[in-house]
């Protein structure tokens, strides 16, 4: 019996998971198809629900059926968002338990306007995983200085947690000693460690998106020929580089006798999850970060144009086969030259984290302009 591609790339060791989200996917079985297809687990977003909900007639109705209801602007959000959420992990219940509990997950981001409050975010974690109330649900938790202490509570509680907006080597080595943390509070409470599963998402081609334009400045002042050829050189680098040393130190950690005794005791790895990695360069190939990150045990969640095209001219082929030496000379070849990645990735998670509130935002003012019967568009 002959596989699909993502079942190629599950049994080398990779899960694909779709990086979108609305309704229609799951009522008109769209979504059973890709399952089918060996699509692994869905990913939402701020920016992705303030999408869909604002830009497509598929909620009005209910919207107006909950503002009739006496729901508040935030409560019809949170019924629209749990709705989908658990719509969607009852689709994916098969996958979650045939992979035991590897995969299936569906994952849900906490109210990205409290990301600096440490207990707002613990709780409203606990809530909205106890109101969709299935085991493959993963409650989203932004990687700053709060969200570290979020994520070792609430996997300490047994909850699934996918730590997102990590830019930095420095930001993931934080989240996986939270993620270590919580583990072992779990394990003193006299919880079983084999329940909790945890994915910390790597945000990729933004990095490159940012770095190129750092080379592109560099190469107008650059004088000499020598240096223009190590400006181009590098650019559509960066972000695969940085990546790849991030995995490196996941393989570390996880085969650290610190993690082994974790690990005797029923514990999982928490896997690292390849995030923004739709190709936002025109010049670069359209399943860039998907054909150069293949590697395991990892997770892609993609785009549904990057699913398409890897579907349609990807193959299958691991990509981290050599050690990690190139990795280590872009990032410092790009030091050389001025370029921080470090300081590029502290100004992505802040952009990040921006970006997702005015998101969350504006799918908020949408929700209130719809509930009234009035045009998203219309000032008020």
């Amino acid at each position: 019996m002959s596989h699909t591609i993502l079942e190629d790339l599950a049994v080398l060791g990779q899960s694909v998971w779709l990086d979108y989200i609305n309704r229609s996917l799951v009522e008109e079985g769209k979504l059973t198809g890709m399952i089918a297809g060996g699509l692994k687990g869905v990913t939402s977003n701020p920016s992705i629900f303030n999408q869909v909900i604002s830009e497509s007639e598929d909620y009005d109705l209910l919207i107006k059926d909950l503002k009739d209801k006496g729901r508040s602007t935030f409560e019809i959000y949170d019924e629209l968002t749990v709705s989908d959420i658990t719509s969607a992990a009852i689709e994916f219940k098969e996958v979650h338990q045939d992979s035991n509990g590897l995969d299936g997950y569906v994952s849900l981001e906490i109210n990205p306007l409290l990301a600096d409050k440490v207990e707002e975010q613990i709780q409203e974690g606990k809530r909205l995983f106890n109101k969709v109330s299935k085991a493959n649900v993963m409650i989203k938790v932004p990687s700053t200085a709060a969200g570290y202490k979020v994520i070792e509570a609430l996997i300490s509680e047994g909850i699934n947690v996918n730590a997102t907006l990590i830019f930095s080597l420095r930001q993931y080595e934080e989240v996986a000693k939270a993620y270590l943390r919580g583990i072992s509070s779990l394990i003193n409470k006299k919880r079983d460690p084999s329940k909790v599963r945890s994915v910390a998402s790597v945000f990729v081609s933004r990095i490159d998106t940012a770095v190129d334009n750092l080379l592109d400045e560099k190469l107008l002042s650059a004088t000499d020929t020598n240096t223009k050829n190590r400006i181009v050189a590098l650019k559509g680098k960066a972000a695969v580089a940085n990546s790849r040393l991030i995995f490196e130190r996941a393989k570390a950690l996880f085969a650290s006798n610190e993690f082994k005794a974790l690990g005797q005791k029923g514990a999982n790895i928490q896997r690292v999850l390849w995030a923004s990695t739709g190709t936002k360069n025109p010049k670069y190939c359209d399943i860039k970060y998907v054909k150069e990150l293949i590697s395991a045990p990892t997770v892609n969640t993609v785009p549904e144009a990057t699913l398409n095209a890897f579907i349609d001219h990807g193959d299958v082929k691991e990509a981290f086969v050599n050690d990690a030496k190139e990795s280590v000379e872009v990032v410092r070849s790009l030091g050389s030259l001025g370029i921080s990645v470090d300081e590029v990735c502290v100004k992505l998670l802040d952009d990040g984290v921006k970006a997702f509130n005015n998101a969350f935002e504006s799918l908020l003012e949408s929700i209130a302009k719809k509930s009234q019967g009035l045009d998203v568009n219309t000032a008020v």
